[in-house]
C-alpha cells in the first residue's frame, strides 16, 4: 500500500500483518484479526464437509433421532457460512484504500462471476461429484457467494451507511416473505431454497437463496469503516456488538413468533430443550441464525483485534487462502472417501456417480458411516495435510504480481 494511504489509517498498524514479497513489490497491508476468524471458518467448514463423507447418515439437526454429540458438531459448524459472507463485505471494504471505487467495482462484479463458474463447474464436477453429468446440481455457496459480490459491486457506489442499512434490513427483514410459497424459479433463487430445474434428467436445487446473505455481505462491508476508528474504540463497538447479537437472538428466540419458521419446543430433558432453542433455520438462513452465528464471528474479531497467538497460526494462514482452500479440501475429502471404499468394498463406483438429491453428494455404500471420534481424526489429517498446501500458495501470491491470483 502506498505511503499517503498508510498515513490515513494510522491507528491500523498494530494489528496488521505486513506481507512481503520481492525486494521491489509493493507492500499489502492485512488486518490479521479478519483473516484469522476467516481462516478458523475455513478449518470448521472442513469438518462439516469430512462429516458429510464419513459420518453416519441423517440429519444431524433432527432431534428426534440425532445424537448431542452430532447436534453440536453440525451447530459449530453453522458459523462458517455467515463469516464467509460477512468477511466478503468486510474485506472489499478494507480494499478501498488501494483501489478506487470503479476498480473495486469492477474486481467484485468479475470475481463473482468467477465465482459462479467455480461453483457450477469446479465445485460440483471436480469436487463434490468426480464427473460432468450434471443430473444433480446444487446451487451452494461458493455460488451465493458469487452473487453478494456481484450486487455488491452496485451498492458501494451508494454511501456505505446506506449499504448497511440495506444489509440490516435484508437480513432483519426477510423472514416476513416466508409465507410465500413459489415454485417460480427467481422466487426459489431468492428466497427459496427449492427447484430451479427439475426434469427425469436434469435438477437443479438452490440450496443458498440469496436475498439474507446479500444482505450479510452487505452489512459486513458497513463493518469494514470501523477498521478506520482509533483502536480502542474499534474494539469496544466489536465486543458491544460480540454481546448484543446472541442477546437479541436469546430475547427473539424466547418470543418464539418471529425470526424463525421453525419455533423452539420443550423436549423431555433441559438438555434436549436447550438444543431445540438453538435449532434455527439455515436454509434460507433465518434471523434467529445469523444472530446466533454472527455474534461468534464478532467476538472472534474482537478478541484477535490485539494480536494473534502463535496458536492460531494455521488459521491465520489458511485465512489468507480462503478460495485455496476450499477448492483443494473438497476433492481430497472426496478422494479418501472412495479410497476407503475401494479398500472396504473392492469398488468405489458410488463416489463417481451423481446421486439422487435426498442422497447429495454420493450415494451410500451399503453400512458406510463412521463414528464421529473417527470423523474427528480424518478432519484433522485433512487440515494439516493441505496446511503445507496453503503456505505455498500464500509464498507464491506474495512474491507475484500476477492479477490472476487475486481471483484465488
Amino acid at each position: 500500500m502506498r505511503a499517503s494511504a498508510e498515513a490515513t489509517i494510522p491507528e491500523l498498524r498494530p494489528s496488521i500483518a505486513i506481507e512481503t514479497g520481492r525486494a521491489n513489490s509493493a507492500r499489502k497491508l492485512r488486518i490479521e484479526s479478519v483473516d484469522v476468524v476467516r481462516g478458523i471458518a475455513m478449518i470448521l467448514m472442513a469438518l462439516d464437509h469430512t462429516r458429510d463423507f464419513f459420518g453416519v447418515a441423517g440429519d444431524p439437526t433432527n432431534l428426534a433421532r440425532a445424537s448431542t454429540a452430532l447436534f453440536l458438531t453440525r451447530w459449530v459448524t453453522h458459523v462458517c457460512a455467515p463469516t464467509f459472507f460477512l468477511l466478503t463485505g468486510t474485506g472489499a471494504a478494507l480494499s478501498r484504500s488501494r483501489k478506487t471505487r470503479g476498480e473495486l467495482a469492477a474486481f467484485l462484479f468479475t470475481r463473482g462471476l468467477w465465482l459462479i463458474v467455480l461453483e457450477i463447474i469446479v465445485v460440483r464436477s471436480f469436487g463434490l461429484q468426480f464427473n460432468f453429468d450434471y443430473r444433480v446440481t446444487l446451487l451452494e455457496v461458493i455460488w451465493a457467494l458469487g452473487w453478494s459480490m456481484i450486487v455488491l459491486s452496485l451498492l458501494i457506489f451508494v454511501p456505505v451507511w446506506l449499504t448497511g442499512g440495506v444489509g440490516v434490513a435484508l437480513i432483519a427483514g426477510h423472514n416476513l416473505l416466508d409465507g410465500i410459497r413459489s415454485a417460480n424459479p427467481l422466487w426459489v433463487i431468492l428466497h427459496g431454497p427449492g427447484f430451479v430445474l427439475r426434469t427425469p434428467e436434469h435438477t437443479v436445487f438452490a440450496a443458498y437463496p440469496l436475498i439474507p446473505w446479500i444482505g450479510v455481505t452487505a452489512a459486513g462491508y458497513a463493518l469494514g469503516s470501523v477498521y478506520l476508528w482509533a483502536p480502542e474504540r474499534r474494539r469496544t463497538f466489536l465486543l458491544r456488538l460480540a454481546l448484543a447479537l446472541p442477546c437479541a437472538f436469546a430475547l427473539i428466540r424466547l418470543v418464539n413468533r418471529y425470526g424463525d419458521p421453525s419455533p423452539w419446543r420443550v423436549q423431555p430433558s433441559v438438555l434436549r430443550t436447550i438444543l431445540s432453542f438453538l435449532n434455527t433455520t439455515k436454509y434460507p438462513p433465518s434471523l434467529l441464525f445469523l444472530l446466533m452465528t454472527l455474534g461468534f464471528t464478532m467476538l472472534g474479531l474482537w478478541a484477535f483485534d490485539r494480536r494473534v497467538p502463535r496458536a492460531f497460526t494455521p488459521a491465520l494462514l489458511i485465512g489468507r487462502v480462503p478460495l485455496f482452500f476450499f477448492l483443494v479440501h473438497l476433492p481430497l475429502i472426496h478422494a479418501l472417501a472412495a479410497a476407503t471404499a475401494y479398500v472396504r468394498y473392492g469398488t468405489a463406483h458410488w463416489f463417481f456417480e451423481s446421486p439422487s438429491l435426498d442422497r447429495y453428494p454420493f450415494t451410500r455404500p451399503p453400512g458406510w458411516g463412521y463414528s464421529l471420534p473417527v470423523v474427528y481424526a480424518l478432519w484433522a489429517f485433512v487440515v494439516i495435510s493441505l496446511y503445507p498446501l496453503c503456505r505455498w500458495f500464500a509464498e507464491v501470491r506474495a512474491r507475484s504480481r500476477a492479477r490472476w491470483l487475486s481471483y484465488l
